[in-house]
Formats: structure tokens, sequence, C-alpha cells
């Protein structure tokens, strides 16, 4: 019965629209980027939220999937989005900082995009061109 009802929540879960317009805004303009490889790096690593690029995979359309994939890319596009570069609120500055201290791209985004798990070369090579691209300090470890 447990189970019977567990399987009808989900089935029934799948009407609510919430999660489903995967209809990316336009492109209104990029930042001027350092090199074509920080650009080609962060949208390997980063644009899915941080772009109106986004590539949804199919498992985008299946609630409550949905509803936690469409908040992640709001929340991305909200906070640093290099699809509308000029915008006030962008913070470029913080891109570098958030890759260095691993909190960026996020622990649940790597497995299902392996692609955006970067070497470590790849990684600092990203920081550099971030830094570059965007401005911003990066604070290093204390050495005392």
């Amino acid at each position: 019965m447990v189970l019977g009802g567990f399987i009808g929540v989900l089935l029934i879960i799948q009407f609510i629209p919430y999660g489903r317009d995967h209809t990316n805004p336009p492109v209104i303009a990029e930042p001027a980027w350092d090199s074509p490889q920080t650009r080609t790096l962060f949208f390997r690593a980063c644009a899915d939220c941080h772009s109106n690029e986004t590539r949804w995979p199919w498992y985008s359309t299946i609630a409550p999937a949905s509803w936690l994939i469409t908040r992640d890319v709001m929340e991305g596009r909200a906070e640093f989005n290099v699809s509308e570069w000029g915008r006030p609120d962008n913070e470029g500055d913080d891109a570098a900082k958030t890759v260095q201290n691993g909190e960026m791209p996020p622990w649940f985004y790597l497995p299902l995009h392996p692609e955006a798990n970067l070497s470590p070369a790849e990684r600092q090579q990203l920081i550099n061109g971030l830094l570059a691209t965007f401005g911003g300090n990066l604070e290093r470890g204390d050495d005392d």
C-alpha cells in the first residue's frame, strides 16, 4: 500500500505545471571573455545555470526533479548570468572565488554532468580566466 501510494503521488505531481517551461530567454549580451578557452570551460561547467543557454536534460521534465532544476537555474541566472551581461546586479567578480572555494559547480550537479568535472589544471585555468574576464579578488589561505 505504501508503495502504491508513493507511485500515486509521483503520478499526480506530474500534472503540476511548474518546472516544465524550458524556453531559454534570448542572449542579450556576453562579457568580453579573456580567451575562447575561458568561455569554453565556463560553458562546459557553469552555463547550464549561469546563462540563457541551459541544456535541459530529459529528467528535467519529471517532477519533483523538474522543480529543483528549474529553481536552481532561476537562482543561478538571477545571481550571475553571462547572457545578460551589463545587468547591474550581475556578480561576475565573485565567480573565480566560488570556483576556487569549491562552491561551484555544486556537488549534486557533477554526477549527472561529468563534463563539468574539470581537471585541476582546467579548474585553475578557469579561475584565472574568470579573474581576467570579470575581475575580483581571491582570498589566499592564511600562511601565518
